[in-house]
């Protein structure tokens, strides 16, 4: 069968990617026919495009967005029936749900249609989330008998409250774009026509006047701090505020904004690691899975 053919190879097809001029990246999750659904290819597929951008002079800045009328419904429905069937849960081989956050660039989110489960993880992960109005959202683990599953019930309260997560986990309902912009969940709300080109405007002026060295260090501080007490936080942002202020990316920052001009930052150095910088990693983020996920 195709489905099993696209589940077993890797199928460059499945995750479409684009670069421009500006260094703005754009991934297209690539499987209209199935509504986007997650599976291990477009998984490796995603993933991998990520991680050669992470190192690609060329690339400022990325954006995850869906082909046709979905962003990402969660796992693929064929695969779902087969799990439900399977004699045991098995992750074996499979990377991290957070993998995105072992990436040094920053991820927007353009969800351009119906977001859940794996595919709302995905969007949690991503650092800025943009949505058209009238997709739809839904945690919906709790009305498939699954628990909350990849740190989403982490994610989530983090970012909303955990009064508005256990609403959105416990009752797994349906929500819209707007309803989404008021929770929280998303940052901005374009009509469906606009919303690639809005996202992209945004990413070009991060790309065009953010410095990459600080771009990947302010987004580490911030997904780092999540569960630090405030004492390791600072002393990491300490260390991360010594490494800037000697580099010449503080230079050409001044040096522009003194001469009234744009600034013309460097590529993010191959070398540059915010963890080994701060000492602190997401260790998940850079985990293969075992049997059970751990």
């Amino acid at each position: 069968m195709a489905e099993e053919a696209q589940q077993n190879g890797d199928d460059e097809n499945v995750v479409l990617f684009d670069v421009d001029e500006n260094g703005v990246a754009t991934y297209t999750l690539n499987r209209p026919e199935r509504n986007n659904g997650w599976n291990p290819v477009m998984e490796r597929r995603y993933y991998g495009l990520l991680a050669e951008a992470d190192t690609n002079p060329a690339v400022r800045v990325n954006i995850v967005t869906g082909a046709g009328r979905a962003f990402c419904p969660g796992v693929d429905t064929g695969r779902l029936e087969g799990q439900a069937s399977a004699a045991k849960f098995d992750l074996l081989g499979r990377q991290s749900p957070t993998t995105p956050l072992s990436t040094r660039k920053p991820l927007i989110a353009a969800i351009n249609g119906a977001c859940a489960g794996m595919g709302l993880v995905q969007a949690l992960v991503a650092d800025v989330r943009f949505a058209a109005r009238g997709a739809k959202f839904t945690t919906a683990f709790v009305r498939r008998g699954l628990a909350a599953e990849y740190g989403i019930a982490y994610l989530l309260p983090r970012l909303i409250g955990q009064g508005k997560a256990l609403d959105l986990l416990l009752s797994g309902r349906v929500f819209d774009a707007d309803e989404a912009l008021e929770l929280g969940v998303v940052n901005r709300v374009y009509e469906k026509d606009e919303l690639l080109d809005a996202t992209r405007e945004y990413a070009t002026d991060m790309a065009k006047n953010a410095s990459p060295s600080s771009l990947a260090i302010i987004r580490h501080q911030v997904w780092t701090s999540l569960d630090q007490d405030f004492d390791t936080s600072l002393r990491d942002h300490y260390r991360s505020m010594g490494h800037q202020a000697e580099g010449l990316d503080f230079k050409e920052g001044v040096a522009s904004f003194l001469e009234k001009r744009a600034p013309d930052f460097a590529p993010l150095p191959d070398d540059l690691l915010p963890w080994e910088i701060t000492g602190t990693r997401i260790e998940s983020a850079f985990t293969i899975l075992g049997e059970r996920g751990e």
